[in-house]
């Protein structure tokens, strides 16, 4: 029979560390293995589905992009029309606003002139008086005495 010395001994054990170890890292090189393979087909999948949705969104933005220029070209309209119907009515304004006044009094004038010929008697003080751009105040126009 062989005895067994205490450098064998040392030996076996070394060995069957050596073979746990061994064992303990390809479970898990194999589970890391399991993983990354695992990993790689989520991230292939995420691509497969985010590339349409990226692809819409980029549509979507375009035709906002489109939106938008079209309301700032209706804007841009909308503010030169608006200028343009400004400077027409301060035109008419100022080109028959003053002659309108001046033929209106003129009218008037005659009217009142010919009234009072017609009847050979002194024209009346007019119970209203005519200024121009401005209007009377009510309590003025209450207070003036009757003839």
């Amino acid at each position: 029979m062989h005895v067994v010395s205490g450098g064998e001994v040392a030996g076996i054990l070394v060995a069957v560390f050596w073979a746990i170890l061994v064992s303990f890292l390809a479970v898990a090189l194999a589970r890391v293995a399991q993983t990354l393979k695992a990993t790689t087909k989520l991230v292939a999948d995420v691509t497969d589905q985010a590339v349409p949705l990226l692809a819409d969104a980029s549509a979507a933005v375009r035709s906002a992009q489109t939106q938008i220029d079209r309301v700032d070209a209706i804007a841009t309209d909308v503010q030169e029309v608006t200028s343009n119907a400004s400077a027409l009515s301060t035109t008419v304004a100022s080109t028959f606003g003053g002659p309108l006044v001046k033929v209106a009094a003129f009218g008037y004038g005659v009217r009142r002139a010919l009234g009072a010929r017609r009847d050979d008697v002194p024209a009346k003080e007019s119970r209203r008086t005519v200024i121009v751009g401005r209007t009377v105040p009510a309590a003025r126009r209450g207070k003036r005495k009757k003839d």
